[in-house]
C-alpha cells in the first residue's frame, strides 16, 4: 500500500489526522495534510483507507 496526497486539493480539514494520527499531521502554516508514513505496515491499511474516505477535498489516495 502507498499513500498518495494531492496538497493542492486539501483543504486543511483535519480529518485525515484525525482518523489516523500516526500516518498523517498538517502543516503548521497552512494546515495541508503531510503524510508520515507513505508505506504504512499492514496493521495501518485500515486507518489509511478511514482516512481516505472521510477527506471531503479527495486530497487523499490510497493505492494498493
Amino acid at each position: 500500500m502507498r499513500i498518495i496526497t494531492h496538497e493542492d486539493n486539501c483543504i486543511g480539514s483535519g480529518n485525515c489526522v484525525l482518523s489516523a494520527p500516526e500516518l498523517f499531521d498538517q502543516r503548521d502554516e497552512d494546515g495541508v495534510v503531510i503524510v508520515v508514513d507513505a508505506e504504512p505496515g499492514e496493521a495501518w491499511h485500515g486507518a489509511a483507507r478511514t482516512a481516505e474516505s472521510a477527506c471531503p477535498a479527495r486530497a487523499i489516495e490510497v493505492r494498493e
